[in-house]
């Protein structure tokens, strides 16, 4: 990481020693270990952002009339409905 800027974290200690834990488990250090956890979570909300999004312009007649039409090919093996 070239372009980095130090950010000042205080932590519970619980919380502190948690991560210190899951650090040396995952042979990462603690800053490291942070640093992905943080990118995760961004991630995540950027993901859920993007689906909400999509969302928010989808054509559910196109695709209930896309998933009625007939014809196309049967089901493979694999392709059924959970019980």
């Amino acid at each position: 990481m070239k372009d980095t800027q130090t950010y000042p974290l205080r932590l519970p200690r619980s919380l502190m020693g948690a991560v210190e834990l899951l650090s040396r488990g995952d042979r990462t250090r603690f800053h490291q270990f942070i640093a992905t956890a943080v990118a995760e979570k961004v991630s995540a909300l950027q993901t859920a952002t993007y689906f909400a999004d999509r969302k928010a312009t989808a054509d559910f007649k196109a695709f209930d009339k896309i998933m009625k039409r007939k014809g196309g090919k049967a089901r493979g093996k694999g392709d059924e409905m959970p019980a």
